[in-house]
């Protein structure tokens, strides 16, 4: 059975004191987008606002599946991104947060965002982030009052990773806010691929984990009784 899959992207594209311009970052889309076409799936998308997103690391377009992503139907998809409050989420067989750091900047306290993902994780469809979008997991809480990341096992952008990346711009530290949730983070050397998968949680370290993050919601979606 074909499966659909709704990728939420932000719609910052600044973030913090020196106004750094971001958005989401290419191959943290593209790469699973690439896995989700290549299965056969349906993949809509959605922002917080409903307004065009933005793209950062247009200077690694001529990777291939970031090259197929732009010129193909996923950024002109992308770009006429749904507002999340107009989505029948449950008609969705996952969702997926890809990162860059503007999910820093709407993600970490959005309402209906983590209604979204809560009520996703709980009639057991798949969801996943990659790099900096699991913050978009940060203060879900399921129906008994727990963290969604609590005793789950998570991979995000590392605290390493951030100090050598963007630590005077992003507002928080978020292995360190996913730890205080109870997640237990799972953290591969700086920029190596690390996905991991939990249940139908899925979370990947950075763009390098992406496509496995791609791959691992795939082979749950293909194990799942139809």
């Amino acid at each position: 059975m074909k499966k659909n899959i709704l990728i939420i992207v932000s719609n910052a594209n600044a973030i913090g004191p020196n106004n750094r311009r971001t958005g989401t970052f290419l191959p943290e889309v593209a790469h699973p987008y690439a896995e989700f076409d290549k299965a056969g799936y349906q993949v809509d998308f959605a922002s917080l606002t409903g307004d065009t997103p933005y793209l950062d690391a247009l200077n690694l377009a001529a990777d291939p599946d970031n090259l197929a992503f732009l010129t193909g139907k996923g950024w002109a998809d992308m770009q006429k991104a749904k507002k999340l409050a107009d989505v029948d989420v449950k008609a969705y067989d996952a969702v997926f947060v890809p990162g860059g750091l503007a999910p820093m900047v709407d993600m970490p306290e959005a309402p209906l965002l983590k209604k979204v993902i809560a009520e996703t994780y709980e009639r057991n469809a798949v969801v996943g982030a990659v790099c900096h979008g699991p913050v978009s997991l940060l203060n879900v809480k399921l129906n008994d009052g727990s963290y969604i990341v609590k005793g789950k096992n998570i991979a995000s952008f590392t605290t390493a990773e951030e100090d050598h990346y963007a630590r005077p711009d992003v507002p928080f530290d978020l292995q360190a806010a996913l730890t205080a949730q109870g997640a237990i983070f799972h953290a591969a050397e700086p920029w190596a691929a690390n996905s991991i998968a939990d249940g139908n949680l899925v979370t990947g370290q950075n763009p390098a984990s992406a496509k496995g993050v791609g791959e691992k919601m795939i082979a749950i979606l293909e194990n799942a009784k139809a």
